[in-house]
Parts: structure tokens; sequence; C-alpha cells
């Protein structure tokens, strides 16, 4: 059992508010009709289970979540920044939140990786099969 609690009636989103997207599309889950519960990393400690349950539940390693190519994640890290461990990118997504690559919604059982505020508009749409799910 993980440690992230499951609500089929309720979305949980983890974003950081310190970027655009991640304020987008927590303003489009604030007003989505079900009940969620929005997680700002960039306010709230996510632990390193946490993250290790979010990337699996993805079907995707922890470092699939950091922003690789993001400018900031480049002028710390450099081209030696790919070879960053498990335990390197937890850290790096508890201190540096904005590094996370895609805001992460949990719908029930599912699992969501939102590229854009256009993406989460097509996951609350009735039918989503045309959305990429993990």
């Amino acid at each position: 059992m993980g440690v992230i609690a499951m609500d089929k009636r309720q979305i949980t989103l983890y974003y950081s508010s310190e970027n655009s997207i991640g304020k987008q599309i927590h303003a489009y889950v604030e007003s989505s009709q079900k009940k969620n519960l929005a997680i700002d990393i960039s306010k709230t400690n996510v632990t390193g289970t946490q993250w290790a349950e979010l990337a699996d539940g993805l079907h995707k390693e922890i470092k699939d979540l950091v922003a690789m190519d993001h400018p900031d994640f480049l002028n710390t890290y450099g081209e030696q920044g790919q070879d960053l461990d498990e335990n390197d990118c937890i850290k790096i997504l508890q201190k540096e939140p904005h590094l996370l690559k895609h805001p992460i919604a949990i719908d029930g059982n599912h699992y969501i990786e939102l590229e854009s505020a256009a993406s989460f508009k097509k996951f609350m749409e009735p039918d989503s099969a045309g959305l990429n799910e993990s």
C-alpha cells in the first residue's frame, strides 16, 4: 500500500507555484467540479517515498520528473546532470521544486503527467481516451 492517499472522488495535484504551467493547472483543478487537494511542492515537503510512488504511478523513473533541460538545471549540474541517481533527483525536487518537469494529477488510481493546462481540460472531459495516461 502506498503512502499517497487515493480517492476516486478527488483529484490530487502535485505542482509548483513557481512556474506558470503549475499555476495555470492549479487554477483549472480548483475550478473543476471534483473535490481536489492541491499540493504546492514549493511550500510542502514531498518525501522521497512519495516521489518514488509518483514516478512509479506514472511508470517512469524519478529522474524523468526533473526538467533536465531547464536553464537552472543546466547551469547547476551541466551535462553531468544526466548521470544523477534517484536520491540526487529526489533532493533536487525537494530543494528546487521549480525543476519539476510537469504537474502530476492523481484521479482515483490514475496518475497523469499534465504537460499543459489544455491537457487537464482534456483529462476532465468525459471521454479522455486521447490522453496519454500512465
